[in-house]
């Protein structure tokens, strides 16, 4: 970008993967404070989708794909959802033939399941006068930006998913929101199901971590909480979940579940096409689980599946802290021309670390600490030392 005829240093900045409450406010944030320290802001539109699809040879062309933002454009939005760029779950390093623009379809060779472009979408940025990127995501559009990084392009990363999975920091944007939702429809549910002396099997997001099972769940008073680390036993379920029905005065019981937990011996629900990162979509375990509970326990089972309910609507007011000091922390790292970190939480406490750490190891539930797998339920005896989520 250019300034009274002087070129003034420029970030872009893109949101990729789910939506989640809390990326507006982090979008107005950045915007706002780069205005202020005379930093450009361009907006990759569609997560890294908007870099692939950016044509040097043909600006204009892809004007919907990128734009330059700035505060008038942003100023409101930090009071609903969702979020202001548009995301995809598209990974430039490996894209099918049938997402490949028309631009570009001479690069993909014969033979190829799928064809690296992240040397084309380094030439978009460096074509944009884009100084650093900053991306906002979870592990997989994160694990791009590390490649960018490793390629020799500046990043400053922001992680954000409401299953609070990525690796290396304590918390990510949309996980307070989402648990806040889920607790929040448990105790709604609670009026159906005890009206009619039901068992409630309650399917959350979370696809390998089953944190927000066992957080909502711990914090919402659920009776048993199926996590995606520890596979069950349906008729060990069915007979702790008839113990609670009834000691239950009402004479109702209920059950949270996470999208990625599996019956022993068994396999996650899957459908649909694998995705770029090669995932494919999880869901329907709850239905499958309730099923067999009214088989074997032949009590009325309510289910229901939370989905994207829990990652819509506006922030609560954690999401929006931690979206806001996350921004703030970006710009600072730009300021200081060091690049190739994460903004993160550690015991409390804000944070940058290398962004390489996303890829050396897996976040899940702490099992033995937290996890009674005899019981199927939290087991949170003594929280003095643990972080704020007891992750």
């Amino acid at each position: 970008m250019r300034q009274n005829g002087e070129r003034k240093p420029t970030i872009g900045i893109l949101t990729g993967g789910g939506d989640v409450p809390g990326l507006n406010p982090c979008i107005k944030t950045l915007v706002y404070r780069a205005a202020n320290e005379g930093i450009g802001v361009l907006g990759i539109r569609r997560g890294w989708a908007g870099l692939l699809n950016y044509n040097p040879d043909d600006p204009k062309g892809s004007k919907k794909w990128v734009q330059k933002v700035t505060p008038p454009e942003v100023r409101t939005i930090d009071r609903s959802g969702g979020t202001y760029l548009h995301t995809s779950r598209t990974n430039p390093s490996a894209v099918k033939e049938k997402d490949v623009p028309g631009f570009l379809k001479g690069e993909f060779k014969e033979g190829e399941a799928a064809h690296d472009f992240t040397a084309h979408c380094i030439r978009g940025l460096e074509h944009l006068g884009v100084d650093a990127v900053i991306p906002i995501g979870g592990d997989d559009t994160l694990s791009f930006a590390e490649r960018l990084h490793r390629e020799g392009f500046p990043v400053i990363a922001i992680p954000k998913t409401m299953d609070n999975d990525v690796f290396g920091t304590d918390y990510c944007i949309g996980f307070s929101t989402a648990v806040t939702r889920g607790v929040g429809f448990i105790h709604a549910l609670r009026t159906c199901t005890g009206s009619h002396e039901r068992i409630a099997v309650i399917e959350l997001f979370g696809r390998y971590c089953g944190e927000t099972s066992l957080i909502s769940a711990y914090l919402a008073g659920v009776d048993r909480a199926i996590i995606s680390e520890v596979p069950f036993d349906p008729e060990k379920l069915a007979h702790l979940i008839m113990k609670d029905k009834k000691a239950n005065p009402k004479n109702y019981a209920m059950v949270t579940i996470s999208e990625g937990a599996r019956i022993i011996g068994g396999d996650m629900l899957l459908s649909g096409e694998t995705d770029a990162f090669g995932h494919r979509r999880l869901g329907g375990i709850g239905e499958e689980t309730g099923a067999i509970l009214k088989k074997l326990t032949g009590q009325d089972v309510l289910n229901q599946r939370l989905s994207y309910l829990m990652r819509s609507g506006s922030p609560d007011s954690l999401d929006l802290m931690v979206a806001v000091n996350f921004a703030n922390m970006s710009i600072d790292l730009f300021l200081k021309k060091t690049f190739n970190r994460m903004v993160a939480l550690s015991s409390g406490n804000y944070t940058d670390i290398p962004l390489s750490t996303i890829t050396t190891g897996q976040k899940r539930v702490d099992v033995r600490e937290l996890y009674d797998i005899e019981q199927y339920r939290p087991k949170v005896r003594h929280v003095s030392g643990k972080p704020m989520f007891l992750y």
